[in-house]
């Protein structure tokens, strides 16, 4: 089974470049962020007629988070527990039905953070701690799951081009690093490292100053794997051609294998 997320950066400007994706590179399921849409304008009919199911949890004109699937969900969840005050459409998980048994995937657009100085930053650190709630409490329930998407987040130094450039952004802070970490410490495998151990290996470029041509990329797109999952994991890789097509997301797709 192939398990992919990527951050489209709008649905309506991104529709054939993901319909074109999804035939040649076929993910079972397709997590994606920054829709900017509402679900009402979601072009779902064109994904449907290549043969997958559609669930999105839309908002105009900013965030917004879809889960595309050729098999049909037991069950979906839309918004991320801990803050009924919380508008922003982040978090989406579907259950479904695998010859293994039934495996999550959440589907997450984590805060930006930027600028560090107003309440964004805050903000960004309080919903990686609930994502950690989330986490840990599917991990108490032993449930095989993933969470895939754009996290903002920059591992480590070997994860962006220029480390210098990097300091004190949201995306590269300590805090944001020890929040990270604390969700790998439940015991989540970060499934891209687990398989490629190259540093440099990015999952966005800027639109300016040629990033893409002279590879001065980041990487940002994760999928965090609970133990069960990260049992079935048989690879994991990123598709950088995607970022040379006409009209592209400044993000790539992250896509995983796993034995169901």
């Amino acid at each position: 089974m192939k398990i992919a997320t990527w951050n489209v950066n709008g649905i309506k400007a991104r529709i054939d470049n993901l319909c074109k994706w999804l035939e040649e590179s076929s993910p079972d399921i397709a997590c994606l962020q920054e829709i900017k849409s509402v679900d009402e304008g979601f072009p779902a009919s064109r994904i449907e007629e290549l043969g997958y199911h559609v669930e999105t949890h839309g908002q105009k004109g900013f965030n917004g988070v879809a889960l595309l699937s050729k098999i049909d969900p037991i069950e979906i969840s839309r918004g991320l527990p801990g803050d009924d005050q919380d508008v922003q459409s982040r978090f989406i998980t579907g259950i479904y039905p695998t010859n293994s048994g039934p495996i999550t995937v959440g589907c997450l657009y984590l805060p930006n953070g930027n600028p560090v100085d107003t309440e964004k930053y805050p903000y960004k650190i309080s919903w990686m701690r609930r994502l950690n709630t989330w986490a840990k409490q599917r991990l108490n329930l032993e449930q095989t799951f993933v969470l895939a998407g754009d996290f903002n987040v920059i591992p480590t130094g070997e994860d962006v081009h220029d480390p210098a450039a990097w300091q004190g952004d949201a995306l590269f802070r300590p805090e944001t690093h020890r929040e990270f970490q604390e969700l790998l410490h439940l015991g989540l495998t970060e499934a891209f490292r687990a398989c490629d151990s190259r540093p440099h290996q990015y999952s966005f470029w800027d639109y300016q100053r040629g990033a893409r041509q002279q590879n001065h990329g980041i990487r940002i797109d994760h999928c965090l794997l609970s133990p069960q999952m990260a049992d079935l994991l048989r690879s994991c890789h990123i598709e950088s051609y995607v970022r040379d097509w006409e009209r592209p997301s400044d993000h790539v797709p992250v896509v995983i294998k796993i034995d169901t």
